[in-house]
C-alpha cells in the first residue's frame, strides 16, 4: 500500500487484486496530472457533478470522493479496487457511484475525466455514449501516458466532441482538452459489431471492449479445433470467456453440459451471453458472470475448465493472471475434472500446471501455440 499525495488530500491506495510484495503503484502520472489540473477551491465554491471514466483502482475517484463522483469502467477488477481503496480510507461506500460500461447514467455532468483506454474502439464507444451526458459548458479532460495517446486518439475526440488540444508532457503523461460542440453530428454507431464464425452459421456479436472484435484470432481458432467432444461433462466453465466463442462451441460438442461464462470485462460477459442466446435461445443451461478469475464460483462444482489466459492486466505484462487462473481452476474442479489451457509455446504453462495439478499432458501444438490438459486427482 502506497500513499497518494493529491491536491485533495493523502490516500492509501493498493492495486487489486492485492498480491504480496507488490511493486507497482495503484495510480500513474496521468492520474496526478488530471487531479493537479482541477482547482480544489473552485470545486468547493461551485460544486460540480463529476463523471470519471476508466479509473483503474481509485486514484481519481477516491481522491475526489468528497464530490460524490460517478465512475464508469468495463473492469470488474477496477470496481473492486475502487471499493477496497475507498474502505481502506474510511470513505462511505455511497460516496462513489459505480457503473459498468453498458449501464451509463442519464444525468448531465459538469466535469468529465477520462483515462485513455488501450483500445481505440473502447474510446470511441465511450465518447459516443458520453455525448448525451454533456452540456455546452461541460469541461472534459482526457489523460493518459504519452505512449497511449496518438493522432488517432485525438481524431476521435475531435470527431465526437469538438476541436481538441493537448498539454505539454509531464512525467511522460499528457492531457487532452476538447471544446464541446454539441452541434457536431454522430452519423453512425459502430458497436456492437458482428461477424459470422468461420465454418459455422453463428453470428458472433462483439461489444467495443472485447478482444479480437472483428474476426476469430488464430489462438482461439486452434483451440476450437481440439476441444473435447465426449459429452461426459456436466458443467463446463469458459474462463476468461471474451465473446464466448470457446464456450459456445464446447456447448455444441457437449450437448448435455451446462456452460458457465466468466470474465472480468462486463462487455465480454454481455457479448458471450448475446452469442450464446443467439445460438441456443433458452434451450440450454448457462450462466454469465463478471468476476476476478473464478472468485465466487463454488469449489468442486465443475468438470471442465477451458482457458486462454491473458498475459497482461491493463498495461502490466506477466503470467500472474494465468497462475491465479490455474490455482482457482484446481479448486473449482471436481475430482477427475480437467483444465484445458491454450497459450503461446514460449510461456511454459506446463511448469505451473505440473506444480499445481501434479500432471500435465500436451493435447496438440503447432509452431506458435500449445494446448495442455491437467487433471485434478
Amino acid at each position: 500500500m502506497n500513499i497518494f499525495e493529491t491536491p485533495f488530500g493523502q490516500f492509501s491506495l493498493s492495486r487489486y487484486p492485492r498480491r504480496k510484495n507488490e511493486q507497482l503503484r495503484a495510480w500513474d502520472a496521468a492520474d496526478e496530472y488530471l487531479l493537479n489540473q482541477i482547482d480544489p477551491e473552485e470545486i468547493l465554491t461551485n460544486p460540480k457533478r463529476i463523471l470519471i471514466i476508466n479509473d483503474q483502482f481509485g486514484g481519481l475517484s477516491v481522491a475526489l470522493n468528497n464530490h460524490n463522483p460517478t465512475v464508469i469502467s468495463d473492469s470488474w477488477l477496477a470496481h473492486a479496487g475502487i471499493q477496497n481503496n475507498a474502505a481502506d480510507n474510511d470513505i462511505d461506500a455511497k460516496a462513489i457511484t459505480l457503473c459498468n460500461s453498458l449501464d451509463y447514467p442519464t444525468e448531465k455532468f459538469d466535469l468529465v475525466l477520462i483515462k485513455i483506454p488501450k483500445s481505440l474502439a473502447m474510446l470511441e464507444d465511450q465518447l459516443i455514449r458520453l455525448r448525451p451526458l454533456l452540456t455546452a459548458e461541460t469541461k472534459v479532460i482526457g489523460g493518459g501516458m504519452v505512449k497511449s495517446i496518438h493522432t488517432s486518439t485525438l481524431k476521435l475526440f475531435e470527431k465526437y466532441l469538438g476541436a481538441t488540444k493537448t498539454s505539454l508532457a509531464k512525467k511522460k503523461a499528457r492531457l487532452i482538452f476538447p471544446e464541446i460542440n454539441l452541434d457536431q453530428p454522430i452519423t453512425e454507431y459502430p458497436y456492437p459489431s458482428d461477424y459470422i464464425l468461420e465454418n459455422t452459421q453463428h453470428k458472433i456479436i462483439n461489444h467495443a471492449g472485447v478482444f479480437s472484435r472483428d474476426s476469430l484470432d488464430i489462438g482461439t481458432r486452434f483451440f476450437l479445433q481440439h476441444l473435447p467432444d465426449t459429452d461426459t461433462f456436466e458443467d463446463i466453465i469458459d474462463l476468461g470467456c471474451g465473446n464466448g466463442v470457446v464456450g459456445l462451441i464446447a456447448a455444441e460438442k457437449n450437448p448435455s453440459a451446462a456452460v458457465h461464462f466468466v470474465d472480468e470485462s462486463f462487455m465480454a460477459v454481455a457479448s458471450a451471453e448475446a452469442n450464446f442466446r443467439e445460438a441456443f435461445g433458452d434451450s440450454r443451461n448457462a450462466t454469465f458472470q463478471a468476476t476476478d478469475c473464478l472468485a465466487g464460483i463454488q469449489k468442486n462444482s465443475c468438470d471442465l475448465v477451458l482457458n486462454n489466459p491473458p498475459f497482461h492486466q491493463q498495461n502490466v505484462v506477466g503470467d500472474f493472471i494465468a497462475q491465479q487462473m490455474f490455482r482457482e481452476s484446481h479448486k473449482v474442479l471436481r475430482s477427475g475434472g480437467e483444465l484445458w489451457v491454450i497459450g503461446n509455446r514460449h510461456l511454459g504453462y506446463h511448469v505451473a500446471l505440473k506444480k499445481i495439478f501434479k500432471n500435465c499432458e500436451t493435447i496438440a501444438n503447432n509452431k506458435k501455440f500449445v494446448i495442455l490438459k491437467a487433471i485434478k486427482r
